[in-house]
């Protein structure tokens, strides 16, 4: 999945996908460790994709955070 697609979900589904890529990529490590899978560049991909939704997920908090404070900032100033 790239950037671009993670970008344009909602939250909510972005965090489902990120917890499906996340248990997808636990079952790949564990069946790897079991014996070796087919396709081992898969592990790669999955990998890439929790670290893009991750990356995503961060920089959607701390934007978030960010317009709580000015929210703050500007309600005090008013005051």
């Amino acid at each position: 999945m790239k950037y671009a697609d993670i970008k344009t979900l909602p939250n909510k589904e972005l965090v489902e996908r990120y917890k499906e890529e996340k248990k997808r990529l636990t079952k790949m490590r564990f069946q790897n460790t079991v014996a070796q899978i087919e396709n081992p560049h898969k592990m790669k991909e999955a990998r890439k994709d929790v670290a893009r939704m991750l990356t995503e997920l961060n920089a959607r908090r701390q934007e978030a955070e960010m317009n709580a404070i000015e929210r703050k900032i500007n309600q005090s100033q008013e005051n």
